[in-house]
């Protein structure tokens, strides 16, 4: 479908998708404005500003740039650290999505004077009685919607996502065709974007304080089995990184930062839990989440899928009753709602049992 003279505001990377997207929308008909938000630059590195304004001059559309590292900092890495040393999971990402990212993007997009706002994201949406969801991504290796349930109504009305309906190697090769072979070739950003390999590199990096040291690890009775590096460095479930050598395989089930110990099982079905509280929740539209029995929830990007009921509490949180039980499940985690390929909303893990 063509708009001829709308205007639309990119949010560009410099990498592949948000380049082949500012492509098929000006395909589109729309008058694009590429945006490039500073979140992070590891070493000083700005090498993505320069191919993301190189991409516009020669489409010939406008290229701003924002920097929001400071609040990016604040916001997004100040608690990413805070939650590890608070023994939970941070899920970055998703807190960036829906409360950094795409608020940005409307704000900005208003000052401009832009009808609309679209990224690189694989996902797609769709309007079902009235309310606007995200929906999945045709590619299911790319997908990301399960990043995307904190997002209003306000946002999901003026949201493009011209590459919901393409696979990455339909992607690549549109850049290819088009003459943009060093967007093509681009590799995928993989991981957190501040720290995309070892976050707990990360953290000895920045928590210099004497905060992380190292601590003892028990069994489920108390015993002592070995040392550990520091709390901060396991989550919930993990099995593999350990630095313990048993006769056995064994999984994190408990981590108290107050004393520095951390809980080890030999058992997996010790780490299964029935219920999650979740806080900070969004939901799209209450009468086709709470209370239906045909809902599906995720806590994990790939991999995993659990049917469940969902209520409100008295406190004003949200009770998620799991039909089956499910392991390994960490404080600070998302969680996402789902019915097939629609999301119906989503909050942070503040409990689990």
């Amino acid at each position: 479908m063509e708009f001829p003279e709308r205007s639309v505001l990119l949010g560009m990377s410099g990498g592949t998708d948000s380049s082949v997207a500012a492509l098929l929308l000006q395909d589109a008909g729309y008058r694009v404005t590429g945006i490039t938000f500073r979140f992070y630059e590891k070493d000083g590195n700005t090498e993505y500003l320069d191919d993301a304004r190189e991409l516009c001059d020669r489409l010939g559309i406008r290229h701003l740039v924002y920097d929001v590292r400071e609040e990016f900092q604040q916001r997004i890495i100040n608690y990413f650290i805070r939650e590890y040393l608070e023994g939970r999971t941070p899920v970055p990402c998703t807190l960036c999505n829906n409360y950094l990212k795409w608020p940005l993007l409307q704000q900005v997009a208003d000052e401009q004077g832009c009808d609309y706002f679209a990224t690189g994201h694989y996902v797609q949406k769709q309007q079902i009685d009235g309310y606007w969801h995200i929906t999945q991504g045709a590619d299911p290796d790319k997908d990301q919607s399960f990043f995307l349930w904190g997002l209003p109504q306000s946002i999901l009305q003026r949201m493009l996502l011209p590459m919901g309906t393409l696979t990455k190697t339909r992607v690549r090769e549109i850049a290819a065709e088009r003459g943009f072979l060093k967007a093509a070739r681009k590799r995928d950003s993989l991981g957190v974007c501040f720290c995309p390999m070892d976050y707990r590199t990360f953290l000895q990096e920045h928590v210099t304080d004497g905060r992380i040291m190292p601590g003892n690890f028990y069994d489920e009775q108390g015993n002592f089995l070995g040392k550990h590096d520091g709390y901060p460095f396991y989550t919930i479930g993990q099995r593999r990184g350990l630095g313990i050598h048993l006769n056995k395989a064994v999984f994190v089930k408990e981590i108290h930062p107050a004393s520095n110990r951390v809980i080890l099982s030999d058992n997996l079905q010790a780490l299964e839990q029935h219920e999650m509280i979740l806080t900070d929740w969004n939901i799209t539209n209450p009468s086709a989440l709470l209370g239906q029995n045909d809902v599906i929830v995720k806590i994990r990007y790939r991999k995993q899928a659990n049917r469940c009921t969902v209520t409100r509490t008295t406190d004003g949180n949200l009770h998620v009753q799991l039909h089956e039980p499910l392991a390994a499940i960490a404080s600070g985690q998302a969680a996402a709602f789902y019915r097939d390929n629609v999301v119906l909303g989503g909050g942070i893990i503040a409990s689990s049992r």
